[in-house]
């Protein structure tokens, strides 16, 4: 697997929040972790980013041992993460946002930034606008388009349809659908269990930092269990 984190255990200081967990993503994948709330999703990401002390696991990438590696370190391999909250410049207009993507880069991002204005049309439009003028489901492209604009190989999204309504999820996850195709691996936590499951190609239910599940996105949400412990029936 092109990125993978193994027999992850670890926390903040305290009790392991991840208690042995397995999860990874393929370049032109789609994998989703979802699970009930504390089940350690988000601690799952940070995991693979490097925000948290495992005290156990591995994290590999291309075949590579990354597992003591500096979150900063990761981004320079190829890891883009975008956060759930405070993940766009408000001040800035929507272009200065998707070039503070490109600030490690030396080369020319603008054919980069031309395919993320084809990617979301809406950013091409509000170019010139303030990211806080945005609705929250635009400022999720912004965000979104920033970290392609650092030409990764996996897309982290830490919960990316939360507080956007049903209308506004359905165009995030096809413009992930999108992302997908070119190449990129994108590993996802969401609430949305169903609908994401929906697009998954791989999906990790996890439970108290334990995978409880873990198949293809189609096989998990056929699964009777699955469908009525965290699905909702």
């Amino acid at each position: 697997m092109f990125l993978s984190g193994e027999n992850l255990r670890g926390g903040y200081g305290g009790a392991d929040i991840l208690k042995g967990c397995t999860i990874g993503v393929d370049k032109g994948e789609i994998a989703v972790i979802v699970g009930p709330n504390g089940a350690g999703k988000s601690t799952a990401m940070k995991a693979m980013l490097g925000m948290l002390d495992l005290n156990e696991g591995k994290v590999s990438m291309n075949g590579k041992d990354i597992t003591t590696m500096t979150p900063q370190d990761r981004v320079a391999e190829g890891i883009a993460f975008v956060p759930q909250t405070s993940n766009v410049f408000v001040s800035m207009t929507v272009e200065e946002n998707l070039e503070m993507g490109a600030f490690l880069r030396e080369d020319d991002f603008t054919g980069t930034r031309d395919m993320i204005f084809d990617l979301f049309p809406i950013l091409k439009e509000k170019r010139r606008q303030p990211a806080g003028e945005l609705s929250g489901g635009q400022r999720q492209q912004v965000a979104v388009g920033r970290a392609l604009m650092t030409q990764p190989a996996v897309l982290m999204l830490d919960e990316p349809t939360a507080g956007v309504s049903p209308i506004v999820m359905d165009e995030l996850f096809d413009r992930i659908l999108e992302v997908r195709e070119t190449g990129v691996a994108i590993l996802m936590v969401e609430q949305n269990a169903r609908q994401a499951l929906n697009i998954a190609d791989r999906g990790y239910v996890l439970v108290t930092g334990e995978n409880r599940f873990t198949d293809t996105g189609e096989a998990l949400l056929a699964d009777p269990e699955v469908r009525r412990s965290f699905l909702g029936g």
